[in-house]
C-alpha cells in the first residue's frame, strides 16, 4: 500500500506519503512558531486558520516529492485526536474528502499512538514489547508496548506534563516561545548544583509524574528581590536537571518493573539532547537499550500518523465516511489492528 498521511493537530501542518516496500517517500512540514511567537503559546483559532492554508499546497509538495499522483495512493490516514479540536478538524475533512474523492478508504489516528510507533521508521526500529517514555507539551507517561495497538498505560503525570513544564519555567525566565528548546539552549552555560528544584514522586514508589511544584519553586527564586537575573543559566541548568532526572529514574523504575530491558522515547521533549544521553547511558548500564526517533520526528509530523495509519488500513480498519475529531481520547481505548477491523463501519 501506498499511503497518505495528514497532521493536523496542534501547530504543524504535516503530510508524509509512505510506501509499504520503499518506505518514506516524502514529508512535508509547516510550522506555526513565527505565527504564535508572538502571543507567547498556540492560540487554537490561528492554528486552525494556518491548517486551512498550508494544507493543500502541503499536499501537493508530499506527492510530487514522492513522485506520485493520486492514482497511486491506496489509502489516507489522518490525526483525529488528541488535540485542538478546530486543528484537527480542518485535516480530517481535507483526509475524508481526498478519500472520497479519490475512492480510496480512509482511516483515523490517534496522534499518541503515531508518536509510539515513530521509532518504526528507523533502520534499526525497536521490537516489541517495550516500554515507552512518552513525553511532549501534553503528555508524559510510561506505556508497556506490546504491539501495534496492545498499550498499557503504567503511570501517567497528575497535572502539568514535561513539555509544559520547560515551557512555563522558560515563561518565568523571560526565554521566547517556544520556550523548551530556548530554556535547554541557556541551561547549558549554567553550573551544575546551583539550584536544587523539587523532584516529585521520586520518594514513593510508582510510575506517576507529577510537575506542577516546579514551576512554583522557580517562580519563588526568579521572583525574589535579590535574585539576579545573570544567574538565569544556573536556573534553567536546575530546572533541567530536575525534569531529565525525574524522567530518567522512573523509565528505568519501568523497566525493571516490567522486566523488560528495551525503552522507546517518543514526543518532543524526547529531541532534548541531556534527556537522550542521560537514558541512553543509564540504560545501556543496566544492560538494556534504548531507541529514539530521528529528531525530526520527535515532534509532530505525518511520518509517524503514516506508520499507524498503514497498519490499520492494511489490516481492513476503515473509518465512517462522518468527518470525525476528538480533542480527548484515551490511548487505553485503542486496540490492535485486526481487532479494531472487526468492530468498526467503514466506507471510502
Amino acid at each position: 500500500m501506498r499511503v497518505l498521511a495528514i497532521e493536523s493537530s496542534c501547530d504543524e501542518t504535516a503530510v508524509a506519503v509512505l510506501d509499504e516496500v520503499r518506505g518514506l517517500l516524502a514529508h512535508a512540514l509547516h510550522s506555526q512558531i513565527d505565527l504564535h511567537r508572538v502571543y507567547g503559546g498556540v492560540v487554537p483559532e490561528l492554528a486552525s486558520r494556518d491548517h486551512l492554508r498550508r494544507l493543500v499546497p502541503l499536499v501537493r509538495t508530499a506527492l510530487a516529492e514522492a513522485g506520485s499522483t493520486a492514482a497511486d495512493i491506496d489509502g489516507i490516514a489522518y490525526t483525529a485526536g488528541p488535540g485542538l479540536i478546530g486543528a484537527l478538524l480542518t485535516g480530517a475533512a481535507l483526509a475524508r474528502s481526498l478519500a472520497y474523492a479519490w475512492g480510496v478508504p480512509a482511516v483515523d489516528v490517534h496522534h499518541l499512538e503515531g508518536h509510539l510507533l515513530a521509532p518504526l521508521l528507523e533502520p534499526d526500529p525497536p521490537a516489541f514489547p517495550h516500554v515507552a517514555l512518552l513525553v511532549s507539551g501534553g503528555h508524559t507517561m510510561l506505556v508497556e508496548v506490546r504491539g501495534i495497538g496492545d498499550y498499557q498505560v503504567l503511570g501517567e503525570t497528575r497535572d502539568d506534563a514535561a513539555g509544559e513544564a520547560f515551557d512555563k519555567t522558560a515563561k518565568l525566565l523571560g526565554l521566547p516561545y517556544p520556550g523548551g528548546p530556548e530554556l535547554a539552549r541557556l541551561a547549558s552555560a549554567g553550573h551544575e548544583g546551583a539550584y536544587a528544584f523539587p523532584r516529585p514522586m521520586l520518594d514513593r514508589p510508582g510510575l506517576e509524574f507529577s510537575f506542577s511544584g516546579l514551576k512554583t519553586a522557580v517562580s519563588r527564586v526568579v521572583k525574589d528581590p535579590l535574585f539576579d537575573p545573570a544567574r538565569r543559566a544556573d536556573v534553567a541548568h536546575g530546572v533541567e536537571s530536575a525534569i531529565v532526572g525525574t524522567l530518567a529514574a522512573k523509565a528505568l523504575r519501568a523497566l525493571e518493573a516490567t522486566g523488560l530491558d528495551t525503552l522507546v522515547v517518543a514526543g518532543g521533549v524526547g529531541a532534548n539532547r541531556r534527556l537522550r544521553a542521560t537514558l541512553e547511558e543509564a540504560v545501556t548500564r543496566r544492560g538494556g537499550r534504548v531507541h529514539f526517533p530521528r529528531i525530526e520526528f520527535c515532534t509532530d509530523n505525518a511520518a509517524m500518523i503514516a506508520v499507524a495509519g498503514l497498519a490499520r488500513l492494511r489490516a481492513g480498519e476503515r473509518a465512517p465516511l462522518a468527518i470525525e475529531a476528538r480533542a480527548q481520547w484515551p490511548l487505553a481505548t485503542l486496540a490492535p489492528p485486526s481487532a479494531s477491523a472487526a468492530y468498526r463501519e467503514g466506507s471510502t
